[in-house]
């Protein structure tokens, strides 16, 4: 008992000066940094403005924002529509094939994303493996034009952030009591309205919790705009990434990155009172 109590608050001085290091401080420099006025020589000058923030109003901003959020969106519809019924399927396999199954989806994580995403750029480019594969079965006559186009991109977050959707709808199928299904059925529910009454509420936290965990990092994946887009496909992390590398208009990046942790933390919000709701006694009454 002596030697548990300072190794307890030696645990949580390590957890907690981690934290401060590592999180609130540079969020803090994050956020002074976007009050600041730019400076050619010294990257920032102590300079109190709000100049940053109204920047991020600019037309050409607000489509480049925009554009970026359309991309999200369509990928993370795109991971729910093919992850749902994928995560459906495999939770109703027998026990000694999901863990192979299970396998397949978290083994792309073993490779760096990055790494990935150029090797769908030698898939997808003009002399790629998918134009010579087609023109050898004459299918086409001249290659294809996919790399460097909206769709490339959207298919590259696709590709990286699927298995994020099925993981945490795989968690909520596992568990779906069947005897809920089987007493849809005994009171006369067709498969529809089963999965409408029953099936849809039971797993909306893991919907919630997948469309975030894609829609979040999608809008802040730059270098798969980079690599698989060109200029005109840019994603929210490609402006932040520019202002402070390229632009070196750190105040502008800080301001723009600040409102991305906005936007993320009101996503946060919103699926924690998603959550609560789901969870109330009455909720499924109302849902249905």
């Amino acid at each position: 008992m002596r030697l548990r109590k300072p190794f307890k608050t030696a645990v949580l001085v390590l957890i907690w000066g981690w934290i401060l290091l590592f999180a609130l401080v540079p969020n803090l420099l994050v956020i002074v940094t976007s009050f600041l006025t730019r400076d050619d020589t010294h990257f920032i000058r102590w300079q109190v403005t709000t100049e940053n923030y109204l920047r991020l109003f600019d037309p050409g901003y607000l489509a480049v924002f925009g554009h970026s959020l359309y991309m999200a969106v369509v990928t993370t519809l795109l991971c729910l529509l093919i992850g749902y019924p994928f995560a459906y399927l495999l939770s109703r396999l027998r026990d000694s094939l999901k863990p192979y199954l299970l396998f397949l989806v978290i083994v792309p994580f073993w490779t760096n994303s990055l790494v990935r995403t150029y090797a769908m750029k030698l898939l997808i480019s003009t002399n790629g493996l998918v134009n010579q594969a087609l023109l050898s079965l004459g299918w086409i006559d001249t290659p294809l034009r996919m790399l460097y186009t909206e769709a490339a991109v959207i298919a590259g977050l696709f590709y990286i952030l699927l298995p994020f959707m099925i993981l945490p709808l795989y968690a909520v199928f596992e568990q779906l009591r069947p005897d809920l299904l089987e007493a849809s059925s005994d009171l006369g529910a067709d498969p529809w309205k089963t999965f409408r009454r029953v099936v849809l509420p039971l797993t909306l936290p893991g919907i919630i919790a997948g469309c975030l965990l894609v829609l979040l990092p999608a809008v802040g994946m730059f270098y798969v705009a980079d690599v698989l887009g060109g200029a005109k496909n840019l994603l929210i992390g490609n402006v932040i990434k520019n202002q402070f590398l390229d632009a070196r208009d750190w105040p502008f990046g800080a301001a723009t990155s600040l409102l991305l942790t906005l936007a993320m933390g009101i996503l946060l919000y919103a699926y924690y009172l998603s959550v609560k709701l789901i969870r109330r006694p009455d909720a499924h009454a109302e849902l249905a």
